[in-house]
């Protein structure tokens, strides 16, 4: 009945506004009411490997899938049938598929852990081209819809290369001359290049994802493919070595052709997760339908989406120091950051607190992570918070008081998805953030706080916050201003027991990084040789690109995503309304892309969910992992039970958080558990010896 009365809306919408039909057919794709009913429709049998890598053709009528074992398979989905499979003649895992646009889907590219790419005719099953021209496992395919004959490669080898078949000659032998993007050239010698997408709407922009925390995005117009001389020896099953022998020539490009892209926090936390035996990796990427955000999985993390157009660099503390006013701010100017104060700041109240402050100085900071609780909290304009968003706040502040923090984050995310420019819900969200901890929750913290303080610069819990952030994060001369500007601001709570044990942990702090600093400065005097040489891993072009990296605009926390290097995430609906990821725990993940708020979990394979890769038109879903079968999903009749619900998604999301940072080697015997199970259990082992499992990301 709620589908129901939610179509006919679209449908009145349509009929009385004037809605165009493809707009119709668009919103219509994927729907709230369609999310929560989807379940599994058919399990597609054929492979006897992992299944790594799954294709829509452009209709959707066809899906193809490549596996472990070498085969790539073309299923005609909708009537649950195998077309046609594949020998591809590859000698390694098969990473990648996709079908040629503009070849009526008669032509399938195929990349595989032997460093060979294939081309395959489905008519004839047979493969009609082979490219050898890399030096390490190709991870990903790219194609333009737009762009007839072309594709483009990545691989671990560190290059990104083009593919024109019409030339064939260029992209053979250990010398090629099709090479796009060298990473080795500026990342160093170790490079890898794990994941690519083309924008399908401005295909001259090609997306890139390494084995570091950014992302790069190239304007192939300003770049020219060039040569580059390999070993002679394949690095496949070698890998280490021969990398170690290649001297790639400088891939000098134009510093306005590429643009990169990092959570604001992860160039400083790289360090800490390094310690931790956390790679930070990218392990998919892909563009919005209409090209305007770039959607991140990054393995050892979570996924996060770059609007490529609004572009916005990292927050970190950059505020001019204001004049006080009985303790509060007087109008500033814009900061850098972009963050103006709300001309309407320094009138009425906020966390409950007069213009002038006459509680006594434990009553508000002694409770600085606990959320705001005031019944009428005026925000711009002098208006107060919609009933329906009051009744969404109390029950956040409630969960909140509960010790439930993920609870509390996605009932303010609601919160703020309706009304944006709230200085109080921006405020508790970040208390919630801080309290929580996952990765990245610091950071998300300190982004909230600027925002309350742009709306509210009157803000007293979010300028404490803020510097409490700037600590957690590393950043302790900045935390050191941040404070010391707060006592300038709120002098009457300069002496709270919080602000001065805030203050003793940041003096303790600096004093401790003083010393490191000498005792790094007396190594290096001792050792200059080994100093300089570190210092030339990495090209002063890409320090100065890494330097200039645009933040994210919004991320997705609750799967896990450690165990592999392909493991995907994407949008779902032809509008990108929500996003959907698998996962290490064996589930896949759906989140509202407005909110950013799980609204599915369900049990997706045995061990891992590797891809995701949405139908073109229907609300269908193809998932594939470590199991050999591909499994279609799609919305199920109400009254059909589907066991394959995950109930709680608050304490999968929390699972996974744990699992994300245990130790690798537990959580890696933990993930080889299901290979070896049926060989403890006596059943034969024939045949599997050759069997080459998914490398950990």
């Amino acid at each position: 009945m709620t589908y129901q009365t939610s179509f006919l809306k679209q449908l009145n919408r349509r009929e009385i506004l004037g809605s165009t039909n493809t707009e119709f057919q668009r919103e219509s794709h994927v729907t709230p009411d369609l999310t929560l009913r989807i379940g599994l429709e058919k399990e597609l049998e054929g492979h006897t490997g992992c299944v790594n890598c799954l294709e829509w053709n452009q209709s959707g009528s066809l899906l193809a899938s490549g596996s472990d074992d070498m085969q790539v398979i073309v299923w005609e989905p909708l009537h649950h049938r195998k077309l046609t499979a594949i020998h591809t003649g590859h000698n390694g895992n098969i990473f990648s598929v996709k079908f040629l646009p503009n070849t009526n889907d008669g032509l399938v590219v195929t990349g595989a852990a032997d460093c060979k790419i294939r081309v395959h005719d489905l008519k004839s099953k047979e493969t009609t081209q082979v490219f050898s021209s890399h030096a390490g496992r190709v991870k990903r395919i790219a194609v333009a819809p737009t762009v007839p004959f072309m594709f483009w490669s990545a691989s671990e080898d560190g290059t990104i290369m083009q593919f024109d078949l019409r030339e064939p000659e260029l992209s053979s032998g250990t010398s090629p001359r099709n090479v796009l993007v060298n990473l080795n050239a500026h990342m160093g010698s170790h490079a890898e290049a794990k994941c690519l997408a083309i924008n399908p709407l401005r295909p001259e922009l090609l997306a890139v994802g390494a084995n570091d925390p950014y992302v790069r995005i190239y304007d192939r117009r300003m770049l020219a493919c060039k040569m580059i001389q390999f070993p002679s020896e394949r690095m496949y099953g070698n890998q280490a070595q021969t990398m170690s022998h290649m001297s790639p020539e400088d891939f000098d490009i134009p510093t306005t052709a590429v643009s990169y892209y990092v959570a604001g926090h992860l160039p400083q936390k790289q360090q800490d997760y390094k310690k931790r035996y956390r790679t930070l990796a990218s392990t998919y990427l892909t563009f919005s339908p209409d090209g305007n955000e770039l959607l991140v999985n990054l393995g050892g993390e979570q996924i996060y989406m770059f609007d490529i157009n609004r572009r916005q660099l990292p927050q970190k503390f950059n505020m001019p120091r204001m004049p006080n006013t009985n303790g509060f701010v007087k109008e500033a100017a814009a900061t850098q950051n972009g963050f103006t104060s709300s001309r309407n700041g320094t009138n009425g109240t906020t966390n409950g607190v007069s213009r002038h402050i006459q509680e006594s100085t434990n009553g508000v900071l002694a409770h600085i992570d606990e959320p705001v609780k005031a019944k009428r909290y005026k925000y711009r304009s002098d208006k107060v918070l919609p009933p329906n968003v009051e009744v969404i706040k109390q029950q956040a502040n409630s969960v909140f008081e509960h010790q439930n923090y993920t609870s509390a984050i996605m009932l303010y995310n609601r919160a703020i998805a309706m009304v944006s420019d709230s200085a109080i819900l921006f405020g508790n969200r970040a208390a919630a953030y801080l309290k929580r901890a996952w990765d990245g929750d610091v950071y998300a913290a300190l982004r909230d706080c600027y925002s309350a303080i742009r709306l509210d610069p009157t803000h007293l819990k979010a300028h404490f916050r803020l510097a409490r952030c700037l600590y957690e994060l590393a950043w302790t001369k900045e935390a050191h201003d941040c404070l010391a500007m707060f006592k300038e601001k709120f002098p009457d709570y300069a002496k709270s027991p919080a602000c001065e044990a805030l203050d003793k942990d940041i003096t303790t702090d600096i004093a401790e990084q003083s010393d490191e600093k000498e005792s790094a400065k007396k190594d290096t005097e001792e050792s200059p040789s080994s100093s300089r040489q570190k210092k030339e891993v990495v090209s002063s072009q890409e320090l100065a690109w890494q330097k200039m990296a645009f933040d994210y605009d919004s991320r997705f926390c609750g799967h896990c995503n450690t165990t592999t290097d392909i493991k995907e995430a994407n949008f779902f609906g032809s509008n990108g309304q929500y996003i959907v990821a698998g996962s290490d725990d064996g589930s896949f993940f759906i989140w509202e892309r407005k909110t950013t708020n799980i609204v599915r979990v369900l049990r997706g394979d045995d061990s891992i969910v590797n891809c995701l890769q949405p139908h073109p038109s229907y609300c269908i879903l193809a998932t594939s992992g470590i199991d050999p079968v591909v499994r279609l999903w799609t919305p199920q009749p109400i009254n059909v039970l589907n066991d394959r619900i995950v109930d709680n998604s608050d304490d999968a999301a929390s699972a996974n958080q744990k699992r994300m940072n245990a130790d690798p080697l537990e959580v890696m015997l933990m993930n080889m558990g299901y290979r070896y199970q049926g060989a403890l259990d006596g059943e034969e082992e024939e045949g599997r010896e050759g069997a080459v499992q998914c490398r950990p990301s």
